[in-house]
């Protein structure tokens, strides 16, 4: 009974070390989406921009994945 309960704490900790890194992801992508959209990064189909309450809103989902994705084989053929 205490193994399964370990198993409930890591797999928790593997979840919040994984929305965490997300949360940083679409922070640094939104610091540097000046630069980023010269690329066109920021662009793409999957993209939102919206405006509400007189606020733009953009949430770069495309570009995370494409960004995640390319760190990723660099991380691989690094390795």
């Amino acid at each position: 009974m205490g193994s399964e309960t370990d198993l409930k704490s890591v797999r928790g900790a593997t979840m919040i070390r994984w929305v965490l890194t997300i949360f940083v992801a679409l922070i640094v992508l939104s610091a540097f989406l000046p630069w980023l959209e010269k690329l066109g990064l920021g662009r793409l189909p999957g993209d939102i921009r919206f405006s509400l309450f007189g606020r733009n809103i953009f949430l770069p989902f495309a570009s995370t994945v494409l960004l995640t994705v390319v760190i990723f084989l660099a991380a691989k053929l690094l390795r």
